[in-house]
């Protein structure tokens, strides 16, 4: 994982297990809108994102209809989808200004 994907992947667990403000969230469902509905949820679930329960990896890839390791491969793409974007880009800043 690269750096930008890192970066992504420590803020969601971050939020997954803290929780996160108002603010936070709604940047989050931002961010997750640009990724196909079926990648959306793959990552909510990984995560446990907004009160959801976090599934195992398996259990995704079952309701996907693929195997975990196809279902791993997708939720890595989709954050590095993310990470390359300005949105995240900009949620980086304000985490920054706010430290």
């Amino acid at each position: 994982m690269d750096a930008l994907s890192q970066s992504l992947h420590s803020y969601l667990v971050t939020l997954a297990y803290q929780g996160g403000t108002h603010e936070q969230e709604h940047q989050l469902e931002h961010l997750l809108a640009l990724l196909y509905p079926e990648d959306e949820q793959a990552l909510i679930s990984y995560y446990g994102l907004f009160g959801q329960p976090r599934l195992a990896l398996q259990e995704i890839a079952r309701k996907r209809g693929e195997s975990p390791e196809q279902t791993m491969a997708a939720i890595d793409k989709s954050i590095r989808k993310i990470a390359v974007t300005p949105e995240w880009e900009q949620v980086v800043s304000i985490k920054a200004e706010n430290s």
